[in-house]
């Protein structure tokens, strides 16, 4: 019996604007029921693709056709959500004629992805508007499903919510998207679109890298047999895809040892080519938050917390949208004052901010103007003069760029110039809301290189399960019940200490309602996490036995490096002989005497355990 006709065909599709073809001669097919990932580098026509199978753009040359009655949805990254007076109206415009008039089906999916039925969607945030446009591609029903970066700007649950739901849907889904961990739980085949063709394969997500690597290789081979002038267009484009995942493996191995340390320190829970410099080291102690609490118009935002942060961790904060995580981070940089509870900041601190509404832009403003805000031509970037053009080349962007108004650039571009402009400065303390929006696989390939080698502290709010996996030593999660909660390693780390399950992480979030009510759990209360193990009485822990052995040959050596600092420091010659000399010694004492002092306390503290525990154990 014969294979069913593909719903979708497309045959040696040609489309440029004006320069090299974007799409050159490219054929693909979409059968019923597939599920296909579109990968490729930014600016590669991924988005452009999906237009045109969607049929909302002309090829220059090749064919389009579409079986009789087969129905295409399209989510797009910045959708036009404008002539609905409220939610509820938008979505009900777009159920299939099946299904008119039957309102009751799109209120189902505002309640699902939480959404006011009678909000005006002008008045939406980015993240609201987000899933009202998703709520009007799942509506439809259609026979196939575009869908670019559906994952943008949702939370964790509501990520989770659209993957069962895609898990179930009956059509074909095409889906562009950085979320790794998205499209290895939900496709099938592989689509590649690279310097205009595309490749398949038939698996999953989860193979490409392997394939690639492959493809790679085999294109290297046979570049080396041709002209090395052609050889050498293309490979800049290829190498973040073999180099780069092998020199990461070496600090996943790093990461991992360093979330086994972070791991010994946490306690009960108080309920492209990027570079960033660390500039001069702050204290030992960046952070620390003892029971801080708050609270708006009567609703906790934020129950008693306490937390340490010091010198190199690099920590994740996740949560439900309005869960309060950038109150979190308010909190613990001291931008916002607690309720109750105090943070203590440590010494010689430069933070810098990445906000995830991107505030520093303003449409009107050049791209140019943005980094060189002083009329020149060239901008210090962490203490070196470059030229505005060569760093922004350094963000993957094109020389004629440079004079465009932001307006005009796709959201990966505008958060690729904001981190551009974020990182230009030295830096020990980083805090990143939501850095990975809108970005592109290269460039979070890039982001994440620079994060393992930057040996600052790092503070990064992100829905992205992969790139918290790759990147943080400790989780903090915040339920949306006021409540935060710490676990050693990234957010998979976090899932198996609570569990195993997105419930028991964020009990109740799943099935809340935006109407206000929260439908019940299903046959069973909603999941405690797990209480720490008590240690038992009468001794202190391995762990903390050690720490007290090895303690006292720390306080020595640092009390040797301050003595010999102060020494050299003395000589009244050394700031006019060597001022930068001068300067590094003046920071690294300054550290060093932070990290004497925590280390005293630390020693101190668990002597006094130790000797309150063999109190305790002696009789009568």
């Amino acid at each position: 019996m014969a294979p069913p006709p593909p719903l979708l065909t497309l045959q040696d599709i040609t489309l440029g604007f004006g320069g090299p073809p974007l799409l050159d001669g490219l054929s693909l097919t979409i059968g019923r029921g597939e599920r296909l990932c579109l990968v490729g580098r930014n600016g590669s026509g991924k988005s452009t693709l999906l237009k045109l199978i969607a049929g909302l753009v002309e090829p220059d040359a090749g064919t389009r056709a579409l079986q009789p009655d087969v129905a295409v949805a399209y989510l797009p990254q910045e959708p036009d959500l404008s002539g609905y007076a409220t939610a509820r109206d938008s979505v009900a415009a777009a159920l299939p004629p099946s299904h008119a008039g039957e309102v009751h089906r799109a209120e189902i999916l505002l309640d699902a992805l939480r959404l006011p039925y009678d909000r005006d969607p002008a008045t939406l945030s980015g993240g609201e508007a987000r899933r009202l446009a998703l709520a009007r591609a799942l509506v439809a029903e259609a026979d196939i499903l575009l869908l670019d970066e559906p994952t943008n700007h949702l939370d964790l649950p509501t990520i989770a919510w659209l993957e069962e739901t895609l898990a179930a849907f009956r059509g074909a889904v095409v889906t562009i998207s950085h979320d790794r961990a998205f499209l290895r739980r939900l496709t099938q085949a592989t689509l590649w679109l690279d310097r205009g063709r595309l490749r398949r394969l038939e698996e999953g997500f989860a193979a490409f890298d392997a394939w690639a690597d492959a493809i790679v290789a085999q294109e290297e081979t046979e570049w080396a047999k041709q002209d090395k002038r052609i050889a050498q267009e293309t490979v800049w484009s290829r190498q973040g895809i073999t180099a780069r995942r092998k020199r990461n493996q070496g600090r996943l191995r790093s990461l991992y040892a360093m979330r086994e340390e972070r791991a010994r320190r946490i306690q009960r829970a108080g309920g492209a080519k990027i570079e960033a410099e660390t500039g001069s080291a702050s204290g030992k102690l960046v952070i620390e938050a003892e029971a801080i609490t708050k609270s708006y118009d009567g609703r906790t935002v934020l129950a008693p917390f306490s937390t340490r942060i010091l010198r190199g961790d690099r920590v994740g904060v996740v949560g439900p949208n309005g869960a309060g995580k950038t109150t979190l981070l308010k909190l613990l940089t001291g931008a916002l004052a607690p309720d109750a509870g105090r943070v203590r900041l440590g010494t010689n601190l430069t933070p810098t901010t990445l906000d995830q509404h991107r505030s520093m832009l303003d449409g009107d403003t050049t791209v140019w103007d943005l980094l060189a805000d002083t009329g020149a031509d060239r901008i210090n970037v962490r203490g070196t003069s470059r030229h505005v053009v060569s760093y922004l080349r350094d963000f993957l962007f094109d020389d004629r760029q440079a004079r465009s108004p932001i307006r005009s650039l796709s959201g990966g571009e505008r958060n690729r110039l904001v981190l551009a402009k974020a990182l230009a400065r030295p830096t020990n303390l980083l805090i990143l809301d939501e850095p990975t929006n809108d970005l592109d696989m290269e460039t979070l390939d890039l982001l994440e290189e620079m994060l393992a080698d930057y040996d600052g502290t790092l503070l990064l709010v992100s829905h992205d399960r992969d790139f918290l996996d790759r990147v943080v030593t400790a989780t903090i999660v915040l339920p949306g019940d006021g409540r935060a909660v710490e676990y050693a390693g990234g957010f998979s780390d976090a899932l198996a200490q609570a569990g195993g399950s997105l419930a028991a992480l964020f009990p109740g979030m799943l099935g809340a309602s935006p109407q206000g009510e929260t439908a019940p759990a299903a046959g069973k209360p909603k999941a405690k996490p797990a209480a720490p193990a008590a240690p038992k009485p009468g001794k202190l822990s391995y762990k903390q036995s050690r720490a007290l052995d090895q303690l006292p040959g720390r306080i020595e050596t640092l009390q040797g490096e301050v003595a010999r600092l102060e020494g050299e420091l003395a000589d009244a010659t050394l700031f006019s002989r060597d001022p930068a000399g001068f300067q590094a010694r003046t920071d690294r004492l300054e550290a060093a005497r932070a990290a004497l002092a925590s280390a005293e306390d630390e020693y101190l503290e668990l002597e006094i355990l130790r000797e309150e525990l063999e109190a305790a154990g002696r009789p009568g």
